[in-house]
């Protein structure tokens, strides 16, 4: 059975930093692709970050420049580090592995977290 855990989230001030993480057990990484998406209230699921199994990433207009996804394939981890955060990257952050070697779609993503809270204050 596939888990995915995310921890690192929690409340902060505007321009503070955060750092996500997410362990996946029960299988390895291998070739899959990680994302990062997150779900505001009252809003859709949206992509934030991914990264290929040789490190490849994509952002998000929103957060480029800002976050930085990484991957230890060895420990089957991946991390997401949030610098100048701001109030609209409030939400609910979720890890997940896809079936593909690339994607920045939710639908090619089939092993998810339970997801982590972000609140960003003013």
């Amino acid at each position: 059975q596939v888990q995915v855990v995310e921890s690192g989230g929690g409340l902060v001030q505007a321009g503070d930093s955060l750092r996500l993480s997410c362990v996946v057990s029960g299988r390895a990484l291998g070739r899959s692709a990680m994302g990062w998406f997150r779900q505001a209230p009252g809003k859709e699921r949206e992509f934030v970050a991914t990264i290929s199994w040789i490190g490849h990433t994509d952002y998000a207009d929103s957060v480029r420049g800002r976050f930085t996804m990484s991957r230890e394939n060895a420990k089957n981890t991946v991390a997401l580090q949030m610098n100048s955060l701001k109030v609209e990257d409030t939400a609910v952050y979720y890890c997940a592995v896809s079936r593909t070697t690339w994607s920045i779609s939710s639908v090619d993503y089939d092993d998810w977290g339970q997801g982590t809270q972000v609140t960003v204050s003013s």
